[in-house]
């Protein structure tokens, strides 16, 4: 496991993290860097269809067609995150309109970006209203406290249709003892 956190890895809640607004959360990063971090809820889907509120958006993202909610900050605006067509590890992506990487194989919508623009060249689209957000040194706090496990991001974590299992699932295929925690009850005391 690697404690770096940095864009296109997870952050998975461990069993001490508190928090409601993200207990069993799995996080994907978009930014972190020494200003602070910012990252999007995966498991999180919304009753909202997307044609509910950004209906020329509808046709292109994954199933299910809904808002995740990214986070508890800023849940009025949208965040985008899309994979690009024919984008596969150590092949660089031809430019997309609005389109910013973060890995090799994902990257940022802008959502003010005409559709038509975009919806060629994307495999898949998922939009979360709201993201997590840290200032400088609070995630490496809560990193170094055992709140997080930071862990590698497959693409496929990321535009799931059933989310309900990710959390255990990302643990499970962690190498070592890191993937005992899938099955780790909140108190390990209790068991």
């Amino acid at each position: 496991m690697s404690n770096e956190a940095r864009a296109g890895m997870l952050l998975v809640a461990s069993p001490a993290l508190l928090d409601p607004n993200f207990a069993d959360t799995v996080i994907l990063l978009l930014d972190a860097d020494d200003e602070g971090a910012l990252g999007v809820v995966l498991n999180r889907p919304t009753p909202v269809p997307v044609a509910e509120v950004l209906a020329d958006w509808s046709p292109v993202v994954a199933e299910p067609d809904v808002l995740f909610q990214g986070g508890p900050v800023s849940t009025e605006g949208a965040l985008a995150v899309a994979h690009l067509a024919g984008a596969a590890p150590g092949v660089e992506p031809a430019p997309a309109p609005g389109y910013r990487p973060l890995t090799p194989t994902l990257g940022l919508v802008d959502l003010d970006t005409p559709v038509e623009l975009l919806a060629g060249h994307l495999d898949a689209l998922r939009i979360f209203a709201g993201y997590a957000g840290w200032g400088a040194g609070q995630l490496d706090d809560e990193i170094a406290e055992g709140s997080w496990y930071v862990v590698p991001a497959h693409d496929d974590d990321v535009f799931r249709e059933e989310t309900t299992e990710l959390r255990r699932e990302v643990m499970r295929r962690q190498p070592g003892e890191l993937a005992w925690h899938s099955t780790r009850p909140a108190d390990p005391d209790l068991n």
